[in-house]
């Protein structure tokens, strides 16, 4: 299995059972396939650049120049291969201005407003659970410093 996907349970006669463990579905069942679509979707929009691009854009239309100003560390080649492919899968709209020089301007579309709203809703998660995240990874250090100092695997 390639590193990245994730293995579906199977129960004892080596099919898959949807329901045991995973409530409605399998979340597995998605990653099955090398070409699945879903699996293509979630890569794309989960990718750091993408998502800054969908939150600078939220409720207003921006130019090129001024995205590359506002992300920080993303070279000119990426905005334009993150934009276009937003703009691909209908999330994005590039609008060209017939001026000299050419001004394009880049808005989400109304199916990228949607993803906003549920990117939002995962950074309020975040900002709600971060304190209860670092006690954890607090915790995690220092089982994991305590096994190391005697040895264990």
């Amino acid at each position: 299995m390639e590193e990245g996907t994730l293995k579906s349970p199977s129960n004892s006669k080596g099919t898959v059972d949807a329901t045991v463990g995973y409530g409605d579905a399998d979340p597995f069942q998605w990653d099955t396939r090398e070409d699945c679509q879903v699996r293509q979707i979630l890569d794309r929009v989960a990718d750091k650049w993408s998502l800054l691009v969908i939150a600078l854009l939220d409720r207003r239309r921006l130019r090129f120049t001024e995205l590359r100003r506002e992300i920080d560390g993303i070279s000119q080649r990426m905005l334009t291969v993150t934009l276009r492919q937003l703009e691909r899968d209908g999330l994005v709209l590039r609008t060209v201005h017939p001026v000299v020089p050419p001004r394009v301007e880049y808005e989400l579309t109304p199916l990228g407003g949607t993803l906003h709203h549920t990117i939002q809703s995962l950074v309020t998660w975040t900002e709600e659970h971060q304190g209860e995240i670092a006690a954890a990874r607090t915790a995690y250090d220092e089982r994991a410093a305590a096994e190391d100092a005697a040895g264990l695997p």
